[in-house]
């Protein structure tokens, strides 16, 4: 159900701060889009935030956020579904985020907001995987869930 949830929302531009289907959606757009179909109203809204906010502020408000609402595992125990987040620099704190689509084949495949084009379903190759440093599953049952 989240991957399906998270496929529907490809081809929608990319659009700082936005999470409308189709309109527009970031990266955190995607993830709280994804929660509103599956899970119903969004648990908190996000404040509004700038493009650098990780490269300014320094703090890890998207882990703290995600920690609030979904459940940490081991990256390495992520599969379809969990949501991924990635540092995009050393010591900058996490920024982007993602659905994680599938784990067979060469390659994991992810869901995300690419900056400048839309929603994509992506491999998610070594520059990828070098800079995933968490992972959550939803709050409720996986089986519930899942495709």
């Amino acid at each position: 159900m989240i991957v399906s949830a998270a496929r529907g929302w490809l081809g929608t531009p990319y659009r700082h701060q936005c999470s409308v289907k189709g309109e527009g959606a970031d990266c955190l757009g995607l993830v709280r889009g994804v929660w509103r179909e599956v899970m119903g109203e969004e648990p908190e809204a996000p404040p509004p935030y700038r493009p650098d906010w990780a490269e300014v502020g320094g703090e890890e408000a998207l882990w703290a956020a995600a920690r609030r609402w979904l459940v940490e595992i081991p990256p390495e125990r992520a599969g379809p579904g969990d949501v991924l987040l990635f540092r995009m620099a050393a010591g900058a704190p996490a920024k982007h985020c993602a659905v994680l689509s599938a784990v067979a084949g060469p390659e994991p495949r992810m869901i995300h907001a690419y900056w400048g084009r839309s929603v994509v379903e992506s491999w998610m190759g070594p520059w990828w995987r070098r800079r995933l440093v968490a992972a959550f599953r939803w709050p409720e049952s996986r089986t519930i869930l899942k495709e």
